[in-house]
């Protein structure tokens, strides 16, 4: 089982690309876990979006 986190929608490409590098590089993870996928997006309305994939163990 694996969970997919969509985290925030941000108003730019480059606001999210910022928050994904963070959650990449591991400064806003909760966990001692780091994602293994970490994905920017666009919804139907133009705004980005952020999600993330954490493997179960």
């Amino acid at each position: 089982m694996a969970w997919v986190y969509y985290l925030r929608l941000v108003d730019t490409k480059f606001q999210a690309d910022c928050l994904a590098a963070r959650i990449e590089e591991g400064t806003l993870c909760l966990s001692q876990r780091l994602p293994s996928y970490v994905g920017v997006y666009q919804t139907r309305k133009g705004r980005f979006g952020v999600k993330a994939f954490w493997e179960s163990r």
